[in-house]
């Protein structure tokens, strides 16, 4: 195994951080979600075979964006900050338009970010990871160019020599069939580039000639405003040797004399001081500022220690750019959305949360004391909900539409330059709300105390935004004072620090109100700030207030008209047990400039319920559960333009298949008990089942109507169950043969796999092995790389009397549930030669599933995992697997 304490950039890739690939389905079974390949299947990828492609792609141009002018005198401009950030905390079924999870990492610091790279990848599931769409949105909306990522792992972690050289094929006329898809994916899903990571061991000099001539070539070849970034890890002889500096071993995959090979470099983490690099670069006629200094956060976050000096010397210009592995450290650590951006606000502002205030800060000053904050605020309208693009609820016009929580980075908003910037009174507090949203799922609050002797500036947001002579600007919000206390500021571009500021009056009684004020007097300036005043002629010493939506806007554009989509349809439909629907929906863009499209499904009150938001021209309804026995379904396309101004709705329908009959199915928590335990049964029969009656022959009661009914058993015997599943349809009868065993035998049943002999299909490493999962350690695991079904095959010893089967998926050893083994099934066997299968699933998402069968001898038991994760990971990992029974007799 490699020394984990070197925690170079394949770490984290092991670890699963990978995408999801849907491919080469004839047509979508299930949501989809966002592409990753191998080389094989890149080169035969195209967006007419991939079902899920229309679904990627990002409809967001990449914004401009300024420094304009700064709030803190150490910050600077000059070097960059590229962040490697694993913007899903799994990348197996990653939805491409958002799902159905509050707390997801709606990363929010874009205004310190140039350069984001999507970091994804693994030898399990793919090696080439373009962005998900959502993220791509986020990026774009803020300016920030974004990368996807080609991953070579390193052998030990089932990287594989041949995926180098399949990326390095050249045709005899000279092209790279490879880079060219890496290009055409780019541009077909609409992101900026790739990082490019070769730890591949057993290359050579030939290999680190073919790398640059690829390199060379998909410069050659790119749009001009695409950016390849190479990872200092092979150099020119074609090892893998990090360098952690720009040196002559690795300075030809960046430059190599007039010929431009990368556009920029990210430094391995293990230096102390960059001015070697620094010069360096300009030796070869670069930029400095074109080598991204590494830092490693991953694992400790603010309390890295980072010789900063190295990088930053005091008084002097930076030597090199910065980059960031792993600053999602922030979502990966905490356990509430809360939490999540308190730590964002360290690690990006520091402990202060006051950007112009970092030398405060203790050794963590926070990116603001080294970066000054852009802003892609520079087009009217403006306007911002303060939505961090996920919500337990989604509100709109301050009405609740949609009870269902939801992640969606495409509708975040742009969020406050500054986190927080107050001056003057300190004691008001400003953050987040996820309990209130005017529009989306949540909104600015102000609460605490307000000092009448002492008002508090709260400047929120960095812009260059014109103003003409119909320009106005709006506050959105309510309160529970009797008044509101606020006035809102602007400041322009000739004078940022210079406030003007308008009193808002309008009373709320803790309702949304809306106040504007006209800009006419201020035409032919740029607004350079926009900022909150709070303050009372006497001392309020707790309130809340609620900011719902700040807009800058030309009124003579309110009256225009939205145009509604064209051709609304529904394009393909998959339904799931009669009453769940797969969805597709298409429709050709709005004239009109337009933010998003919502989708509406109306309900048989003639409500309308909000199912989804995307700025693409379709979307996908995933799980749409029936409503009722309806046999149709009406839902709704409405265009929202820029200012959330809404069109028509464009109306389409699909129809239900009938009304399915009920299929019976049920288990019990054991199905071996002596005489007098208690056995409770379970339900399982499908949801559309509307009573049941159950029969226990020998049992007591001996029948019931309870859904899970709970039986004894006085005397020693074996016993069938009998469960009839009923609904206006008609009815399903299921009876298990000898499913119940009462014997005083019982008392002995325990795991009789523990610490037995085991072996496998293989395994990730020796500390991996087949014995780990029999050890009683839920700390340590069975893993097997390579495609699967992957097998685990158990000696007991001797013949037993097997009753139940408990297994400890991934997520009971600390991973994600993603990585839950979804597919798998128990053979038994009593020679070892002839097998028998004892249960099967095909659903799992536990973390640990129990599985109890009618009583069966065997000595060998055989565990397959036919689809070892949730999504196309195929690495099985099994914590424990525990086998219940006791000795035949």
């Amino acid at each position: 195994m490699i020394d984990l304490k070197k925690n170079h950039l394949l770490m984290a890739a092991f670890f699963g951080l990978c995408f999801i690939l849907l491919w080469p389905n004839a047509s979508l079974a299930k949501q989809p979600e966002s592409s990753y390949w191998y080389p094989e299947q890149l080169l035969n990828w195209t967006p007419e075979k991939d079902p899920n492609a229309v679904f990627n792609r990002s409809q967001i141009p990449l914004a401009k964006r300024e420094e304009l002018y700064k709030v803190n005198d150490h910050a600077q401009s000059d070097a960059k900050v590229v962040a490697l950030s694993a913007l899903n905390p799994t990348t197996s079924g990653v939805p491409s338009q958002g799902g159905k999870d509050f707390y997801a990492n709606t990363f929010s610091y874009w205004q310190y970010v140039d350069l984001m790279v999507y970091w994804a990848g693994s030898a399990g599931e793919g090696i080439i990871v373009p962005p998900s769409a959502d993220v791509i949105d986020a990026a774009h909306k803020n300016g920030v160019p974004i990368l996807g990522n080609v991953f070579f792992p390193p052998t030990v972690y089932g990287g594989k020599a041949e995926w180098v050289n399949q990326m390095l094929t050249q045709r005899e006329d000279g092209t790279f069939p490879a880079a060219d898809k890496l290009l055409e994916a780019a541009n077909y899903y609409g992101f900026d580039g790739w990082f490019i990571n070769q730890e591949t061991e057993g290359g050579n000099v030939q290999t680190a000639i073919k790398m640059q001539e690829f390199l060379v070539y998909l410069q050659k070849h790119k749009p001009q405003d695409m950016q390849i970034m190479w990872y200092d890890s092979m150099t020119k002889d074609g090892r893998i040797n990090w360098q952690n500096a720009l040196t002559d071993k690795n300075s030809s995959f960046l430059q190599d004399g007039n010929k431009r090979v990368s556009d920029s470099m990210f430094l391995n983490f293990w230096w102390r001081d960059q001015q070697s690099s620094a010069a360096k670069a300009q030796e070869l006629g670069r930029s400095p500022y074109d080598l991204f200094t590494g830092i490693d956060v991953e694992a400790n976050g603010t309390n890295t220690t980072i010789p900063w000096q190295g990088i930053f010397p005091e008084g002097k210009a930076p030597l090199t750019s910065l980059g960031i592995y792993r600053p999602d450290w922030a979502f990966k650590t905490a356990e509430t959305m809360e939490q999540f951006y308190q730590k964002e606000n360290e690690f990006w502002v520091g402990k202060s949360g006051n950007p112009a205030s970092t030398n405060e800060n203790g050794t963590w000053k926070g990116m603001a004391h080294y970066f000054t904050a852009k802003t892609a605020v520079e087009e009217l309208p403006f306007v911002t909900h303060f939505n961090t693009g996920s919500g337990k609820f989604f509100a709109v016009d301050g009405q609740t539409v949609s009870e269902q929580s939801w992640n969606n980075r495409s509708l975040q908003d742009l969020l406050p330059t500054w986190r927080w910037l107050k001056e003057g009174g300190q004691a008001v507090d400003v953050d987040f709300d996820w309990e209130t949203s005017y529009y989306g799922g949540s909104s600015l609050k102000l609460s605490g105390a307000i000092d009448a002797n002492n008002p508090t500036q709260i400047k929120l947001y960095k812009t260059n935004l014109p103003i003409q002579k119909d320009t106005e600007i709006a506050l959105t919000y309510k309160t529970d004072l009797k008044k509101p206390n606020m006035k809102l500021g602007v400041s322009f571009t000739d004078n940022p620090d210079q406030f003007v500021f308008f009193d808002v009056k309008k009373q709320s009684h803790q309702q949304w109100m809306t106040d504007s004020f006209k800009l006419k007097k201020y035409s032919d300036k740029n607004i350079a700030a926009i900022s909150l005043l709070v303050e009372s002629d006497s001392g309020v010493k707790d309130f809340t207030t609620n900011i719902g939506e700040i807009k800058v806007y030309n009124k003579q554009e309110k009256h225009n008209r939205v145009q509604a989509p064209k051709q609304g349809k529904v394009s393909n439909t998959e339904f799931n047990k009669g009453i769940y629907a797969d969805v597709a929906l298409a429709w050709e863009p709005s004239n009109s400039d337009v933010s998003h499209y919502e989708i509406y499904r109306t309900l048989p009150n003639h409500e309308k319920e909000f199912v989804g938001a995307t700025p693409n021209h379709v979307y996908y309804l995933s799980k749409l559960r029936r409503n009722g026995k309806e046999s149709s379904t009406d839902l709704e396309i409405v265009a929202v333009n820029k200012e959330f101004k809404r069109s028509e709705p464009a109306a389409v329908t699909f129809d239900w298949p009938s009304y399915p009959k009920p299929k019976a199915d049920f288990r019990a928590d054991q199905t071996v008990a002596a005489p007098g335990d208690k056995i409770q049964f379970f339900d399982t029969s499908s949801e559309v089942t509307e009573a049941v009656e159950w029969h226990f022959e020998g049992g007591t009661p001996s029948v019931s109507n309870e859904k899970n009914p709970v039986v004894t058993y006085e005397k020693e015997g074996v016993y069938p169950v009998t469960l009839i599943a009923k609904n206006s349809e008609g009815e399903s009868i299921l009876t298990k043969e000898a499913m119940i065993t009462i014997s005083a035998a019982a008392k002995d049943i325990k795991n009789v796999a523990l610490n037995k002999m085991a072996i496998a299909s293989g395994q990730c490493a020796p500390s991996e092995a087949a014995q780990y999962a029999l050890d009683g350690n839920v700390k340590s695991k069975w893993c097997a790389l390579g495609d699967a079904p992957h097998w685990l095959k158990v000696d007991l010893g001797g013949q037993y009397s097997i009753a139940k089967f408990v297994i400890h998926h991934a997520q009971a050893g600390g991973e994600p549930g993603a990585f839950n083994t979804q597919a798998f099934r128990i053979e038994v066997s009593t020679d070892g030669e002839n097998w028998t299968e004892a249960m099967k699933v095909t659903d799992n998402s536990a973390a640990v599933s129990e599985h109890s069968i009618t009583l069966t001898n065997a000595r060998f038991i055989r565990l397959w995992t036919d689809k070892p994760t949730q999504g196309g990971d195929q690495a099985a990992r099994i914590y424990e697997f525990e086998v219940y029974g006791f000795p035949t007799k």
